[in-house]
């Protein structure tokens, strides 16, 4: 059997998300020269576009500026970008929603997947579009589970079992995140940055997201040994893996 191309899939309520929560794996990735597609549920037009709304755009027109900022972001990161359009403040799981994200799956073929946390009180859309995203992962394992134009996949269409890592949210405490997967970002965080900063409608968290990815910085240095020769400026993102890890060695 071919070994797999490695192959992330990002699945983002929301058109800024992903920059914030995984910029830094998806550049990473990237950088690697592994293929990485974002999935952004909804524009973030109703709940993350105050700035616009309160400038008087009409909902068509900011969603337009949501979806140039994203395909701006993740062009800096390296990525490719759909959109599904699905609205937001409320993301409704329906059928068809999760239907349309089944058909990513089978045609991007992940090798890892990550999304938002389970739990979010300041944001039900974050819960709601990891609920989608796993649920549509098992859906496009199975066989018998048609296709959105109404054709039954092929074996070679159906996906495996690739881990989902959820990404950290704006207040973890709250969101019962305990992280238990610490990635160094260091390389890839001036693209990290970079895909930040085509986010001007949000530009208070440029530095917010610099900051912590300092403090998840220091962890990774705190947690990877005294002997690896981390550098002082280690950048670091935090994860939390939702299915067992599979291995023969322990490491």
């Amino acid at each position: 059997m071919a070994e797999t191309e490695p192959s992330l899939l990002v699945v983002s309520a929301h058109a800024g998300d992903f920059v914030w929560r995984a910029g830094g794996a998806i550049a990473a990735a990237t950088l690697r020269g592994e293929k990485a597609t974002v999935v952004c549920l909804s524009y973030g037009e109703r709940g993350e576009s105050a700035s616009q709304w309160l400038a008087g755009k009409p909902l068509d027109e900011i969603k337009a500026i949501r979806r140039d900022e994203a395909a701006a972001a993740a062009g800096a990161l390296g990525a490719q970008i759909e959109f599904l359009d699905l609205g937001d403040y409320p993301l409704l799981e329906t059928p068809e929603s999760i239907q349309k994200l089944v058909d990513v799956y089978r045609r991007v073929q992940p090798t890892v997947v990550l999304t938002h946390p389970l739990s979010d009180p300041y944001n039900g859309d974050h819960p709601a579009a990891a609920r989608m995203a796993l649920q549509a992962r098992v859906l496009a394992q199975a066989i018998g589970v048609a296709n959105s134009d109404g054709t039954y996949p092929t074996k070679d269409e159906i996906i495996g079992a690739p881990p989902v890592f959820f990404f950290e949210p704006h207040q973890p405490e709250q969101s019962d995140f305990k992280p238990n997967v610490l990635l160094d970002i260091t390389e890839a965080f001036p693209l990290k940055r970079k895909a930040m900063e085509c986010l001007p409608a949000q530009k208070h968290m440029w530095e917010y997201y610099t900051a912590l990815a300092v403090r998840r910085g220091v962890q990774v240095k705190r947690n990877a040994g005294p002997n690896l020769g981390l550098p002082h400026d280690t950048m670091g993102e935090a994860y939390m893996r939702y299915y067992p890890q599979v291995t023969g060695v322990l490491e």
